[in-house]
């Protein structure tokens, strides 16, 4: 397991990352030195608009699977097909290793279409406490995991199932995913501009700095909402903000 948390408590430090957009992060991270650091590549979105997370980071490395499924001889076969798979290659199994507030991000392999994650297995997650999940990989059932407001980030919309083309190789250990590396316990956030992961040893510095980005940010549009005659909404409700970050 690659651990880089040190004596920092990831799941305490997430606590200011509340109400931080991702570009307050980037803007944060350049300016301590670490352009572009962190930033998965655009083609890793959230599956729908409005979705906001902050979490510590779970890693899920997979592999693309070196046999396929067999032919199966009944329905019944079929429906139950991911648990003749299981049974008869194997699994890992992580379920009882999460902990609520774990964005579980998934390094697909480079395999072929595979929709690993669903509207049905990330609602499980989900019960367990997960804050998001991202994957460079696919995903299926997309309209109900919009639907369901399950946050989800992929690569690729997906159609197929997991028998004889992806299979998990390891978990807790660091990964490449959308184009960046990522270790159990870094800070991964995402909202509709993209997902960006901190590292570990500079997230208590980058909350600092990206919480004075992100309120300079508000008072100036809340100046521009007054002299436009707009209503005030929660993106410039700076004293919210601020009432919240005094307790840190």
């Amino acid at each position: 397991m690659a651990n880089a948390t040190g004596s920092t408590n990831p799941f305490e430090l997430v606590k200011q990352y509340k109400y931080l957009r991702v570009v307050d992060v980037a803007d944060a991270m350049d300016g301590i030195g670490y352009f572009d650091i962190g930033l998965m590549s655009p083609d890793v979105r959230p599956l729908w608009l409005g979705m906001m997370f902050w979490g510590v980071a779970f890693t899920v490395r997979c592999v693309p699977a070196n046999r396929p499924m067999w032919k199966l001889s009944s329905t019944e076969e079929i429906v139950g097909a991911h648990g003749i798979w299981f049974k008869e290659v194997g699994r890992i199994s992580y379920s009882d290793q999460i902990k609520p507030g774990h964005v579980i991000v998934t390094d697909a392999g480079g395999g072929r279409e595979c929709g690993f994650w669903g509207s049905a297995n990330s609602l499980g997650m989900i019960r367990k406490g997960v804050a998001g999940i991202v994957t460079d990989g696919y995903c299926r059932d997309t309209a109900e995991v919009a639907r369901q407001k399950t946050p989800i980030c992929a690569r690729q919309r997906g159609r197929t199932i997991i028998p004889g083309r992806i299979e998990v190789a390891d978990v807790q250990t660091k990964i490449g995913c959308g184009g960046v590396q990522v270790r159990p316990g870094d800070i991964v956030g995402c909202d509709d501009d993209g997902i960006i992961v901190i590292p570990i040893e500079v997230g208590p510095e980058v909350a600092v700095h990206a919480r004075a980005i992100l309120l300079a940010d508000m008072r100036g549009r809340r100046r521009h909402y007054e002299s436009l005659g707009m209503d005030p909404d929660e993106t410039v409700d700076f004293e919210k903000v601020e009432e919240y970050y005094s307790r840190f």
